[in-house]
This record gives structure tokens, sequence and C-alpha cells, in this order.
């Protein structure tokens, strides 16, 4: 299978706090297991159905218990059971904090080997 993915993947389990952006709701914390990370975007399961399209603010607590505001554009959804299994990508993620996430993974390589 040829790979599509532009940026490496690395894994993460982490909470979200999701607030649609279209929406004058409050934002929902969701806990959420992230099944990988790049620059580009992010894969991740959770309990709660959320619109393909749609674009979620949120609060990614990431390696080092920093939080990036990020806003997240969900693109793929697929369900298993009662869990959703989403791909969503990055939207305006600034440069600063896609380095962030190029240079754990590349520590986490040097640590693999």
């Amino acid at each position: 299978m040829q790979e599509k993915r532009h940026s490496q993947r690395s894994e993460l389990v982490s909470t979200l706090m999701i607030k649609r952006l279209d929406s004058d709701e409050a934002g929902e914390e969701v806990t959420i297991d992230i099944t990988d990370v790049s620059k580009g975007g992010v894969g991740f399961s959770c309990g709660k159905a959320l619109e393909i399209g749609a674009v979620y603010e949120s609060y990614l607590e990431i390696w080092t218990k920093e939080v990036l505001h990020t806003f997240l554009e969900i693109i793929r959804i697929e369900k298993k059971g009662d869990m959703y299994f989403y791909g969503a990508s990055f939207v305006g993620l600034p440069e600063m904090e896609a380095q962030r996430i190029a240079t754990y993974q590349t520590v986490t390589n040097m640590n693999e080997k």
C-alpha cells in the first residue's frame, strides 16, 4: 500500500476541548486517544460524534505537557461500535507549533534506534 501522508506520524494520548467554530454553544471537554499526529494533522478516536468538514477549536496537550491552541478540520470519520475514528487537518497551525511536533518526532526516532 502506498503511503499518502506528507509528514511522519507519532502517537500521543490527550484530551481536547472541542468547540465548533460556527456554533455559539460552549465548548465541551472530550477525552481522546490520539493514534497519530504530524505537522499536518491528527488522527484520534473518541465516543463523541463530530461532523466531517466542520472546524473545531481545540486545546491539544502534547508530550511536554504544553497545550497547543489549534483548529482542526474533520476530514475523515470511521465508526466502529461505539467509537468514532477521525482524521483531522490543522487549520492555520503556526509554524512554531508545527516545528514542536517535528522536533518530537526527530527525538522519538533517535530513541528508537
